[in-house]
């Protein structure tokens, strides 16, 4: 698909919760397009809504367990939480001061797209799997209504869920807005 394989390509994401989805698209990036790979956790500050359940280093810790289960080399994966600064125009430079530097960008996102593209950027779509389906906003809600939330994660990224009580946490931000 692409000829020439770029030597370190952005990732960003909220991975609320890290699901199969972005294991996929983090398994294609470094298979298909580039040696290394930064997976940027976006909107690093926010934790406890339903929006943004888990902290920072919650998902930095369940990035990690799902690329284990996925059997994705940690050495070719960089981890960098970036809080957000409400100046979308000056976010790409922001996330540059967090990150190595990098040659491509992997996003379907078209506001984050065409903020690294007016940098100069090239901007790749990584191919969906499942769209449908490995949606954060789904797995939380089907976390809330009991439904059966476990299938769209890794086995590791299950249980820590269920060891840090996200259930639980998702039931009281919605009790509380």
């Amino acid at each position: 698909m692409y000829r020439a394989k770029f030597v370190r390509a952005l990732f960003p994401g909220r991975f609320q919760p890290p699901h199969k989805g972005h294991g996929h698209a983090i398994k294609w990036i470094l298979e298909e397009l580039s040696d290394e790979v930064i997976i940027v956790i976006g909107s690093a500050q926010e934790s406890h809504t339903f929006q943004n359940p888990m902290t920072a280093g919650e998902r930095v810790y369940a990035i990690k367990l799902m690329l284990k289960d996925m059997n994705i080399d940690l050495n070719r994966v960089y981890i960098i939480p970036v809080p957000d600064i409400f100046m979308n125009r000056v976010w790409p430079r922001f996330v540059e001061v967090f990150s190595p530097s990098f040659d491509v960008v992997v996003t379907r996102n078209p506001l984050v797209r065409e903020l690294f593209e007016e940098l100069g950027y090239k901007v790749v779509p990584q191919p969906l799997v499942n769209r449908d389906t490995y949606v954060g906003t789904k797995i939380r809600r089907l976390m809330v209504e009991g439904g059966n939330w476990e299938q769209y994660l890794t086995s590791s990224v299950a249980s820590y869920i269920k060891e840090i009580r996200l259930v639980d946490r998702l039931k009281l931000t919605l009790g509380s807005e």
